[in-house]
């Protein structure tokens, strides 16, 4: 395996008697896409600002690119919670000042910024005040300027805040685009659905501990009732160890006890069955999430 691009070892972060992040360790690998997610006060912001080096950590060790926080910047881009462009400047003058602050020539900013402008959809509105600009636009300006100085890993807390299901897509396309050129994302977003797509790992934590850590495959795996998702014509009603069948319209989810999902499959060529699909049946991540937040916050890794 690759050696991580960041790495937390036993991370804490108090503010007064409130333990914000409690002893958290996890690994981000080379052109990966990582979740970072939990409930609203779970520890992500704290945790991303000592990522940044904008928070200093009580105890822990943060690696990134191999080196401390703040160590190698120019090599990360971050897009805060917090939007934070100048709303009386115009738009390229904007991008153009923020990529001379983290070291391109002005030229190259520009250019850069043009071509950036170009990808989320803003070519047209390069003179226009920030302030002129829809939440959206303004958000997709911000995720800009995050990518200006070409950073190899990007930072991305809630991309998605206050764009249109249009928008979303194009945002989507473009961190696969992003992943496909090499780079790596560190994703916090609160919308379960596009984090399910995204992702290949996540972390979850609540009260600033990790609740859930490693692959999202496998931990869906994990999480799945024993059952299975069948299309198929004249389904039999007493296969072996099918304690309960519910129909879905063209599928029906059987629930199995006392036999593996291969074994049923068997059952069904065995008596003839025309079976069009067979898989085993999956939990989205929203349900795993709330299960989990909502219970005894056992760790699972």
């Amino acid at each position: 395996m690759k050696e991580p691009v960041l790495t937390s070892r036993r991370l804490c972060k108090r503010y007064g008697s409130f333990t914000a992040v409690d002893v958290l360790s996890f690994d981000v690998y080379p052109g990966e896409i990582f979740g970072l997610l939990g409930p609203n006060g779970a520890g992500k912001t704290s945790t991303i600002r000592i990522l940044m080096d904008i928070f200093k950590a009580d105890s822990g060790e943060v690696e990134i690119f191999g080196s401390p926080p703040g160590e190698g910047r120019e090599r990360v881009g971050y897009l805060p919670e917090e939007r934070g462009l100048y709303r009386d400047q115009r738009l390229l003058e904007v991008l153009v000042y923020l990529g001379r602050l983290k070291g391109a020539a002005k030229e190259t900013a520009e250019k850069r910024a043009l071509a950036w402008l170009e990808r989320v959809g803003l070519e047209e509105w390069t003179g226009k005040r920030i302030r002129e600009l829809s939440r959206g636009m303004q958000q997709k300006a911000q995720l800009a300027a995050c990518l200006i100085h070409d950073p190899e890993l990007l930072i991305l807390d809630e991309p998605f805040q206050s764009l249109d299901p249009v928008n979303v897509e194009q945002i989507k396309e473009l961190m696969r685009s992003l992943v496909a050129d090499g780079k790596t994302i560190v994703l916090s977003a609160h919308q379960m659905n596009l984090v399910e797509e995204l992702c290949d790992r996540i972390l979850l934590i609540n009260e600033g501990r990790s609740v859930l850590y490693g692959p999202l495959k496998q931990i869906k795996r994990d999480y799945a009732p024993n059952s299975v998702r069948v299309r198929a014509a004249g389904l039999p009603q007493d296969l072996p160890g099918v304690v309960r069948c519910e129909r879905n319209g063209e599928a029906a989810l059987l629930t199995l006890e006392g036999v593996d999902a291969q074994e049923v499959l068997a059952a069904l060529v065995e008596r003839g069955v025309q079976v069009e699909s067979f898989e085993r049946a999956t939990v989205p991540l929203n349900d795993i999430f709330v299960a989990l937040v909502q219970g005894d916050g056992t760790e699972r890794n």
